[in-house]
């Protein structure tokens, strides 16, 4: 999949861009990041794997030895808790979950320990761990293997939270991540792995909590968060074939929020749509909507919306994946509500072109399972 991107200023660029995939890049940063400073180990469970955690870790224990890129056992609370200890003793861990819903298994070590550890300790003390959890959908992954948690982790005060969808940004914040004194939950949809687009080569850091516009507009503005950045891309342009120019806003991280770049865009639109791959309620589009309506209502023409996931488990069967997941049709859908326009035979037939056609759990043709 090829998607062209936006153009922003950078880090301690070394040299020109080259085209990489999303996993080429994260398995870059981490090159990077170990060479970069020999305190940064990384950790998880199947990283010396041959499938290397879709590609990302592959082949970084030949390159930094079996003492730097290591295995785990299933111990999440236990590791998490060495690995916090270690971040405190100076070390930079990194540590990688295949799925997030793994991560619940340390949630103690993560809310109790390594959240609180600098506020404890009166800012003498630093946390610099980097906890990579991937998310989305794919083969049936159901309930337990396929959730989008991202808020849970947000409403923790001192966690950091950065969700990147384009492969520079994957690499850029990761390396920005791997950098920072605090605890940072690095969320990454396993369909972001095959994305291809350029990407500088070298080091470089992209800051934390700092959103990116991708599209241009003048008429509503969509903020999304992860892959619903993809899905408001193909919205946008089909709501530009019906005279609605949508700005798409790349949240990028999900705490800090950059709220100011949204309402500077809601300045400019005057109506706001949220697409986010978490649930519908308590979750990160209904925070976003919340600020921005407190700090700027009397921009707004219009109440703002939301598109997400429903407040049900994730579902296993492909049957049922068709009416749960959200898709560039519902975003469109949505958006021309929010700007008053009547729902016709001819935005109909826009909408029915944003339609699928391939199994709403594995829409993109590049991905394979089932990991």
């Amino acid at each position: 999949m090829d998607i062209s991107m936006a153009t922003e200023p950078l880090i301690n660029v070394a040299a020109a861009a080259r085209e990489q995939t999303g996993a080429e890049a994260l398995n870059d940063a981490l090159a990077l990041c170990l060479q970069h400073d020999p305190t940064t180990l990384l950790i998880g469970e199947g990283v010396p794997d041959p499938k290397g955690i879709f590609g990302t870790t592959s082949g970084l224990r030949q390159r930094f030895g079996a003492q730097r890129v290591l295995d785990m056992p299933l111990a999440e609370n236990a590791l998490t808790g060495i690995c916090i200890g270690a971040a405190i003793s100076g070390l930079r861990p990194i540590m990688v979950h295949q799925r997030i819903d793994f991560a619940l298994l340390a949630m103690d070590q993560l809310i109790n320990n390594a959240a609180k550890w600098r506020y404890m300790f009166g800012g003498q003390a630093r946390v610099p761990l980097v906890v990579r959890c991937i998310v989305g959908r794919g083969w049936g992954q159901g309930p337990q293997h396929a959730q989008s948690l991202q808020s849970l982790f947000a409403h923790i005060p001192g966690l950091k939270v950065v969700m990147p969808v384009f492969p520079d940004d994957a690499k850029g914040l990761l390396c920005a991540a791997v950098a920072d004194d605090d605890p940072v939950i690095f969320i990454e949809h396993r369909w972001l792995h095959t994305l291809r687009g350029d990407v500088p080569s070298g080091y470089f850091e992209t800051p934390l909590g700092k959103a990116r516009r991708r599209r241009e507009g003048r008429d509503i503005t969509l903020a999304a968060f992860s892959y619903m950045t993809l899905e408001a891309l193909g919205a946008a342009r089909a709501l530009a074939r019906l005279g609605i120019e949508a700005e798409v806003i790349d949240m990028r991280s999900v705490s800090p929020l950059d709220v100011p770049a949204v309402l500077r865009s809601v300045a400019r639109t005057g109506r706001l749509l949220v697409a986010d791959t978490g649930h519908q309620s308590f979750g990160v589009a209904a925070e976003l909507i919340a600020r921005v309506t407190r700090q700027g209502f009397d921009q707004l023409c219009a109440a703002p919306a939301s598109v997400a996931l429903p407040d049900l488990p994730c579902p296993t069967a492909h049957a049922w994946a068709g009416h749960y997941y959200p898709t560039a049709a519902h975003i469109a859908e949505q958006a021309l509500r929010v700007c008053g326009v009547h729902i016709g035979e001819a935005q109909r037939h826009e909408l029915d072109k944003l339609r699928p056609d391939t199994p709403a759990d594995i829409p993109n043709p590049d991905y394979r399972g089932p990991f």
